[in-house]
């Protein structure tokens, strides 16, 4: 089950004994656990029939015979467990797994990692209960994550800032809805966030950021590359090289997909196969334009070679904001 479902279904009051939450995303084990711990029982109920246990305390003993109360006053019991990763031999669990107390909502939270799906644990927790295996989001999806989020809290989000938030900050959705607090906080209902906004309440320039580099990149704009580079340089600790590098590839590898486009007039369809908001399709275009198949290609072959110079391959001792400086002369030469 994906985590709509889930939460689809506990608003319908449709509940499962067992709920298993493993992966490298927390954001969304910790909004479910939060929503059943706020909702399934009442707050007359929650007195005697609601446990939060922490994993680094628990023995699985401690867990079953928590489970296996019967509620107090009430239809059922609701026992959360955080950071499950913590306990030994999590294997242990499966004949509880298989044989769950169906007035108890046992809801697991395995951070971090995952357990065998070839063993009979697995099998139990698909069988009587739920499973949810919570991957990161790819960051070219996060901008519109960004967007329906906001939307449920009656908020807009313009396109450019939503990428910048996306920029600064990657695909930890926790920390992006920290930021966006940050933002939010002061805001009417209707409105949308603008870069103004990000760059007021977050400190990500509106000038000099990922976005507006990869741009001036794409229009060669030497000026604006240059100063937005000398920026980076500047400010290296929020700007480190390997991540500029991660993600100017990652644009140039856009560039490649668009010249593969062959309806380059159908902007809907350039936006699909790149990825991106079609607020951004002129960008890509206009990068098209001044980076041919061949360039783009020789482009992400520099990258590459200044990357590894940057890791102190090849003999290479040079500081990050030289070479920055280099590779951003080569691109706009190239």
């Amino acid at each position: 089950m994906d985590y709509n479902q889930i939460i689809g279904d506990l608003k319908d009051k449709k509940y499962a004994p067992v709920y298993f939450f493993e992966g490298e995303e927390p954001y969304f084990m910790d909004q479910i656990s939060q929503y059943i711990l706020d909702n399934v029982l009442t707050e007359d109920e929650k007195g005697f029939n609601q446990s939060v246990l922490y994993g680094k305390d628990l023995s699985i003993d401690a867990i079953m015979t928590a489970s296996k109360r019967f509620p107090m006053m009430a239809q059922r019991q609701v026992v959360v467990i955080r950071e499950a990763q913590n306990i030994r031999n999590i294997e242990d669990l499966t004949p509880y797994a298989e044989n769950p107390m169906r007035s108890t909502l046992l809801v697991i939270n395995y951070k971090y990692k995952t357990i065998d799906k070839r063993k009979k644990l697995y099998k139990a927790l698909i069988k009587n209960g739920v499973f949810f295996e919570s991957k990161p989001l790819y960051e070219s999806n996060v901008p519109a994550w960004i967007t329906k989020y906001l939307k449920e809290k009656n908020l807009g989000i313009d396109p450019r800032a939503a990428q910048m938030i996306t920029d600064f900050v990657g695909n930890d959705l926790q920390r992006i809805v920290n930021e966006l607090e940050k933002v939010t906080i002061s805001m009417v209902p209707g409105t949308s966030i603008m870069p103004e906004d990000v760059e007021r309440n977050i400190g990500i320039s509106k000038e000099f950021n990922m976005f507006e580099f990869q741009k001036a990149l794409g229009n060669k704009d030497i000026l604006k590359s240059n100063l937005i580079a000398n920026y980076f340089i500047d400010n290296e600790k929020q700007n480190p090289l390997p991540v500029i590098m991660g993600m100017l590839v990652g644009f140039f590898r856009k560039i490649l997909v668009y010249h593969t486009i062959e309806m380059k007039s159908d902007r809907n369809l350039i936006a699909q196969k790149l990825g991106v908001n079609p607020f951004f399709v002129t960008d890509y275009i206009n990068a098209g334009r001044n980076y041919s198949l061949d360039k783009a290609v020789n482009t992400i072959s520099m990258m590459r070679e200044y990357d590894m110079r940057s890791k102190g391959a090849r003999g290479g001792s040079t500081e990050s904001g030289d070479l920055l400086k280099e590779l951003v002369f080569k691109i706009l030469h190239n």
